[in-house]
């Protein structure tokens, strides 16, 4: 459906580096990553709002690099829904359909939960039904390929739960493939089929969401989940060794790094690293308490009271990355 090769633009240290990316038909894939790191540059460049400076974007087997943006089918939903205030819901469909059709427009909003809303304008709406109403008129259009832009970063968070979910679930009840860029881990985790993370404008990791989640290749596809925490290690032969107890990790085979794990990584046994818990936290029908591992403090999720003393072990995989150049840098100062 899509394909990107190699592709470019270059703002300075800012833009999209030799990008290469597919997207299947009926595939939803999220490109996440902070702010900065190339996603709306990356999306502007598929819609064509952009001209790469090197590379390639095909549409099926048609190369359209250097086609206009209309030439290309697309459609784009915004973050500030780009609602025409003049227009109605329904004339809003209208508008961007080949053939207009009162009954399959009128149809569209009703599969967005507006049945009924069909003539209110946009100041007659609340945000999440205008939202609502850019998605419509994307499907109304009949595009080959869906592009999002932070679609629901607007939102109240509840909403945006809610119209994520059901967003998804449509887009795949029509088989309409789509590239989403996202910030928010969740929202990646919740709509995704694969997830492509961005950081300094280039795609570092691209593969399932369970996949970048639990074997992240670098530090900054870990980070793009959140939920993680960093010690300062050694490695030696695939080894760390805290306080007496020794963790085989990957992705480092030896000399100083961080040991990356998620909340969820360590658990109670009776004979695991030993931690003082320092504070506790809840929400959401979970219990995370921040504790002391003798070398630093991390985030775990587990149920104790402060205070208390318990010993955690390792559930799967811990990964340890090279320390960035910044901390490199102030390592070797130390050194002098």
């Amino acid at each position: 459906m899509l394909r990107l090769e190699n592709l470019t633009k270059n703002f300075g240290k800012a833009g999209v580096f030799d990008a290469n990316l597919h997207l299947s038909p009926g595939e939803i894939v999220a490109v996440l990553g902070a702010s900065g790191s190339g996603k709306t540059t990356l999306l502007n460049l598929v819609a064509g709002l952009l001209e790469p400076d090197a590379g390639r974007i095909f549409l099926g087997n048609e190369d359209v690099t250097h086609q206009p943006p209309e030439k290309r089918g697309l459609a784009y939903v915004f973050q500030d829904h780009a609602l025409w205030p003049h227009l109605s819901a329904l004339e809003h469909l209208l508008l961007v359909m080949k053939t207009p059709d009162r009954a399959l427009a009128q149809h569209l909003l009703e599969r967005v939960g507006l049945g009924g809303l069909d003539a209110r304008k946009p100041h007659q709406l609340s945000g999440g039904q205008k939202q609502r109403v850019a998605l419509a008129r994307a499907l109304a259009a009949r595009p080959r390929l869906l592009l999002l832009d932070e679609p629901y970063s607007a939102l109240d968070p509840v909403l945006r739960e809610e119209l994520r979910l059901e967003v998804a679930s449509l887009l795949r009840a029509e088989h309409v493939s789509a590239l989403h860029v996202t910030h928010d881990p969740d929202e990646a985790l919740a709509v995704a089929d694969r997830v492509a993370v961005m950081e300094g404008g280039r795609i570092v990791q691209a593969d399932t969401p369970a996949e970048v989640y639990a074997r992240p290749q670098t530090l900054a596809a870990a980070r793009a989940f959140g939920r993680l925490n960093l010690l300062a290690v050694e490695v030696e032969g695939g080894q760390v060794h805290l306080n007496g107890q020794t963790w085989a990790v990957h992705g480092l085979e030896s000399g100083p790094g961080l040991l990356a794990f998620r909340y969820e990584d360590l658990a109670p046994a009776p004979k695991g690293l030993i931690a003082k818990v320092l504070a506790v936290y809840g929400g959401r029908g979970e219990r995370l308490c921040r504790v002391n591992l003798g070398v630093g403090e991390a985030v775990v999720k587990l149920s104790a009271a402060p205070g208390e003393q318990v010993r955690l072990v390792p559930l799967g995989e811990l990964r340890v990355f090279p320390l960035p150049q910044e901390a490199r840098a102030y390592e070797q100062g130390k050194a002098r």
